[in-house]
């Protein structure tokens, strides 16, 4: 069983509650994902975020396929940490852990992804060809987006 992990770190120039107000606010999902993701929230993001909280949505990754993704956000620390895990969707794992901290000038934000893809060695043989470089590019495109709502960091 090979677990694949991806690790993000980001600055932003903002107050921990900003950035708090802002992430746990799982509405806020569709204004960072791509738009030809197709991202659309179906359920579940009406309140803030909390422990036991199930989001469905369906996204669009690959080859226009709508998929039904449903998450339970397992853990949170106000305005420290959250965890969000798959329960139904492409995913074999998906374990996201979100970590925000002060730092001087702003806000360092921290992604932590262990996942596992379906399909045994099948599933193994996509992830450096589709599945890793689709990730980077969302993240990407997320780094991007929070840049531009809230500005970069300047050391």
């Amino acid at each position: 069983m090979k677990i694949y992990r991806l690790h993000t770190l980001q600055n932003l120039p903002i107050s921990v509650d900003e950035a708090w107000d802002f992430l746990s606010d799982p509405a806020n999902l569709k204004t960072i994902t791509p738009d030809y993701m197709g991202f659309n929230i179906l359920s579940g993001a009406d309140r803030k975020m909390f422990p036991g909280q199930i989001i469905q949505y369906i996204v669009t990754p690959l080859a226009r396929i709508p998929t039904k993704w449903v998450t339970e956000i397992t853990h949170v620390k106000d305005k420290e940490y959250f965890v969000d895990e798959q329960r139904f969707g492409p995913y074999a794992l998906w374990h996201h852990k979100h970590f925000i901290k002060a730092i001087p000038g702003g806000v360092e934000m921290e992604d932590i992804i262990d996942y596992k893809l379906p399909m045994g060695i099948l599933g193994q043989l996509a992830h450096p060809i589709v599945v890793k470089p689709k990730l980077k590019e969302i993240f990407d495109y997320r780094y991007q987006k929070l840049i531009e709502l809230f500005g970069a960091f300047k050391n």
